[in-house]
């Protein structure tokens, strides 16, 4: 059973990450809680990311610690500043701030200094094997590993190597700096790990003054120590990197170390968190960029609207483990719905429309109809939206020969407008093609409202936009990307292009929305009625909206499936 994570109140509740704090501050280990969220501005924030920054921040919060944001910027050659910017947007967006920016960088002299401090302590050593031969060197599993014949270099030789390396003399590939641990250690990773190599890269924010930079498992628990991070908090995967945290912060003669504490990361199936396969993605023109909507991106999801409180309360349903799990995505469209059902303000819209004309309405009139904004929230009170004598319905809410159980418009059936009367079918209009253009009906003045004074009721209601009042606009249907539960397992770009779903984008022209929300701005959301949730897109331009879906009213993926 997972532990719940997070209350009502944004507080965490109860999971085994706040037990051992609480066993840290009642021991006296800390006096305080400090925590770091240190993502690689290499790419872009996905779904997974989501639930490290609310345990991040989130228990950081509750005890009214500090949480800073650290970019780790030790692989010069993958970083832009364009992630650094937008991992920044969408940790706010998400909810959260930090205390402070900090950049690994920032420390490169002190992590430096604690190499050359192991190296003084006989603790490591510069090795010329290449990269292949280290690799073997290494063992496997059931085998351990093979001393490298540098292990036993002298101190001081070690030393001019590695000056020789930061001073540039040294060639990518010639030479690494190895940490002397354990070759026997049935943990890999205490196997001689490199800790530096040679990288004649320009960096984004210390130019060109080092050519050496740092590994990530001898940075990270220096950069955390040198911040003052009491409890380092990171997925699963970095359980067997422990040891070697914790070995790099005693050899380095690091007082008072922080905690790593670690827990199963977000896996959610139907979508792709790999960044290196997302790339593909973007590269090869099956999304339009890391912010299609159909993307796990944070920014992608912000873009399609979902909203960022659905997003924490979707963490806060799957909670804290240990164990290996992967989540329904259609719980995270749950949550996007529930929040979307109780905030978002109605419309009317048409997707695929078709005319009307009410034969028996006087021409030239028009009136005002009075809708609620939401059901939900009738403090927010009502709108009007005006009707006419011509309007417009969807076209699939009209058939002359339908199946059993049809409630909507057709010969044989009265139907209702929504908030406006009964209207019924007269006659129709077809093209040279035989295709309805034009569906003409007649309407019961006195059901305005949906009340009759027969008392009569119909089962059928319909949307609608006035041909006065109608104002075009595109919108884009949104799907899920892939058609099988885990596309990671699917390798390389034709896998990805073979289980690609077909329908996950359809793009409408000609749509019309009532003229009241004409205006509306790029982030606006709307539930229209009896379609879905829809969010203004960024493209939209004045007189050009263009909506994106959210979510459909029910879950119609599994139906599709």
């Amino acid at each position: 059973m997972e532990d719940n994570m997070i209350l009502n109140d944004g507080a965490p509740a109860s999971n085994f990450i706040l037990d051992f704090i609480d066993e840290d501050l009642k021991e006296g280990v800390y006096n305080r809680v400090q925590t770091r969220f240190p993502p690689e501005p290499n790419g872009y924030l996905h779904i997974g990311h989501a639930k490290a920054i609310c345990i991040d921040f989130g228990t950081a919060e509750k005890y009214g610690g500090v949480c800073n944001l650290r970019l780790d910027d030790t692989n010069p050659t993958k970083e832009d500043v364009e992630y650094v910017d937008a991992i920044m947007e969408d940790i706010k967006w998400l909810g959260f701030d930090w205390a402070n920016v900090y950049y690994a960088s920032d420390y490169f002299d002190f992590i430096y200094e604690c190499a050359l401090r192991l190296i003084d302590k006989g603790l490591a050593y510069v090795d010329e094997s290449s990269a292949d031969e280290i690799r073997e060197m290494r063992g496997t599993l059931t085998e351990p590993g093979i001393e490298s014949k540098y292990r036993n270099r002298p101190a001081m030789e070690t030393k001019e190597l590695f000056r020789r390396m930061t001073d540039g003399e040294i060639e990518e590939g010639k030479m690494v700096l190895r940490a002397k641990i354990d070759m026997s250690s049935s943990n890999l990773n205490m196997r001689d790990p490199v800790i530096y190599r040679v990288l004649k890269a320009h960096h984004h924010r210390t130019g060109d003054k080092w050519c050496v930079y740092p590994m990530y498992d001898f940075a990270h628990p220096l950069s955390d120590a040198k911040e003052g991070v009491t409890h380092s908090l990171c997925s699963l995967e970095f359980e067997n990197h422990r040891p070697l945290y914790n070995w790099v912060l005693e050899a380095a003669d690091i007082k008072n170390p922080p905690r790593q504490i670690e827990f199963a990361r977000m896996n959610v199936n139907y979508t792709l968190t790999s960044k290196r396969k997302c790339l593909k993605l973007v590269n090869d023109g099956l999304v339009s960029g890391w912010d299609d909507p159909r993307m796990a991106t944070l920014c992608g999801m912000r873009r399609r609207g979902y909203p960022a409180a659905a997003v924490r309360e979707f963490v806060d349903k799957i909670g804290v483990s240990k164990a290996y799990s992967v989540i329904d995505y259609a719980l995270l469209e749950s949550c996007v719905r529930d929040n979307l059902n109780f905030n978002a303000q109605r419309a009317m819209a048409v997707l695929r429309p078709l005319k009307v004309i009410i034969d028996n309405y006087p021409e030239g009139k028009t009136e005002e109809i009075s809708v609620e904004i939401n059901p939900n929230k009738p403090e927010l009170g009502s709108k009007t939206v005006t009707f006419s004598r011509e309007i417009f319905i969807e076209r699939d809410d009209f058939m002359l020969d339908p199946p059993g159980k049809y409630f909507r418009l057709c010969p044989e059936k009265e139907v209702r407008l929504k908030g406006a009367y009964y209207i019924k079918y007269a006659s129709h209009e077809t093209d040279e093609n035989g295709d309805i253009t034009v569906v003409h009906c007649t309407f019961d003045p006195e059901s305005r409202g949906g009340e009759t004074p027969d008392g009569r009721k119909v089962k059928g209601t319909l949307h609608w936009v006035s041909a006065a009042s109608a104002v075009k606009a595109t919108v884009r249907l949104y799907d899920r990307l892939f058609n099988v539960e885990n596309p990671s397992d699917e390798e390389g770009v034709s896998s990805f292009a073979d289980n690609l779903n077909p329908d996950s984008l359809t793009v409408l022209d000609g749509c019309l929305i009532d003229k009241e929300i004409a205006n509306a701005k790029p982030g606006d959301t709307f539930q229209f009625m009896r379609q879905g949730y829809f969010c203004v897109d960024k493209d939209s331009k004045t007189g050009a909206l263009v909506f994106n879906r959210t979510a459909s009213l029910k879950d119609s993926f599994a139906k599709k499936q």
